[in-house]
């Protein structure tokens, strides 16, 4: 991981030049979701097949997430508010080209249930930019598969 990221806050997610956003519902309870996301992140390749590995680090305020590939992601925690946000910034990472790179999980009432959004907002290299945004169906096949078995998890 020898690539360290911009250090992005929060309004990066709004103002990212590469912004993907990406929404599905689930049955289970947005208290439910917010535990998975937030407080079971040692459980996400459970249920999250692109994700192999999440260490929790410094008392839950950043995580050291690796992914299939031998990608790896050193994060920062930047908003935890139960039951409706949690977002992290990637701080240091091998992938080239990436300069800076937040994801935000939002959860809304949904009936008896929830609706997750999720938005990966990225900068970069040109080349970059131009692969990240080649890389929307990959990323939003990969969020509708994660909770989709994140939904038939939390429904046990």
């Amino acid at each position: 991981m020898a690539r360290h990221l911009r250090p992005e806050g929060l309004d990066f997610v709004d103002s990212a030049p590469v912004r993907m956003v990406f929404a599905r519902e689930v049955s289970a309870p947005p208290e439910r979701v917010y535990r998975a996301l937030a407080d079971d992140v040692a459980d996400w390749p459970e249920w999250f097949p692109a994700v192999t590995a999440v260490q929790p680090l410094d008392g839950g305020a950043g995580r050291d997430v690796r992914l299939r590939g031998g990608i790896r992601f050193r994060e920062t925690v930047l908003a935890a508010k139960p039951p409706e946000l949690y977002a992290y910034r990637v701080d240091a990472t091998g992938v080239p080209g990436v300069r800076a790179l937040v994801e935000e999980w939002r959860l809304t009432p949904a009936g008896a249930g929830t609706r997750v959004r999720w938005t990966f907002a990225t900068d970069g290299t040109a080349v970059y930019r131009v692969l990240a945004r080649l890389a929307r169906p990959g990323l939003g096949r990969s969020f509708r598969e994660a909770v989709a078995a994140l939904d038939r998890r939390l429904a046990v």
